[in-house]
């Protein structure tokens, strides 16, 4: 192929490699999920309903003690900002403890520091639910990214209808995720594009009209 037709067929690939300006984290060793009797931590469910949360969205407290989004009729988007489910209380520095599952093609998020509920993408910071199993390089928008802020360091997320797990921990501003077993996230917030979002927030999750479980939902605050 003659060199100017060929650069001219290498020059979006380059201009697309150069509009993904966010990191993926460094790898770091496995770090174990907390005991399931670690002290400190409180369940934010509190094993009969959804009381101390919010949300106009179909969530429903189950019999098994998973908390699942059953979308209705006519549902559809993640622009539904109120179908959102979020705690009442704001919370700052802490360890956030999880499990969720998804159907195929699931798509769901744990927003935390939400200063609004009603535009959390904005005012907020969201660890990505994505189906996005077997992609080797996982980026922000995948599963175990930030969105617009970092891609986890490897793709730890199984395959659709098996449990995953989360534990996030927020403190002075510093976060790190592990997810399945593995650090994924190693994130200064303060140096980072969500360096202007609240220190302070509620904790939700995502509605977009698919159907994501969340089980072992339970948080301990740091002094």
């Amino acid at each position: 192929m003659p060199r100017l037709p060929l650069l001219a067929c290498l020059l979006p690939l380059a201009l697309f490699a150069a509009s993904e300006p966010y990191p993926v984290s460094p790898a770091v060793a496995p770090v174990p999920h907390p005991a399931a009797d670690a002290p400190g931590f409180v369940s934010l469910f509190n094993g009969q309903d959804l009381a101390g949360w919010k949300t106009k969205g179909n969530w429903v407290y189950d019999t098994d003690g998973t908390v699942t989004l059953k979308p209705r009729a006519g549902e559809t988007g993640w622009k539904r900002f109120d179908a959102y489910i979020f705690t009442e209380r704001k919370y700052r520095d802490f360890v956030l403890d999880l499990e969720f599952k998804f159907e195929p093609t699931g798509n769901s998020g744990v927003f935390f520091c939400v200063a609004d509920p009603l535009d959390p993408v904005a005012k907020g910071i969201e660890l990505q639910i994505l189906d996005t199993h077997g992609l080797a390089k996982p980026g922000h928008h995948d599963c175990g990214g930030i969105i617009r802020a970092m891609g986890a360091a490897k793709n730890m997320v199984k395959p659709a209808g098996e449990w995953n797990r989360y534990t996030l921990t927020l403190k002075d501003r510093r976060l790190t995720v592990d997810f399945n077993g593995e650090r994924t996230i190693v994130l200064d917030l303060a140096a980072s594009p969500m360096k202007d979002r609240p220190a302070e927030g509620h904790i939700g999750f995502q509605d977009e009209a698919k159907r994501v479980w969340y089980r072992n939902v339970r948080i301990k605050e740091l002094r």
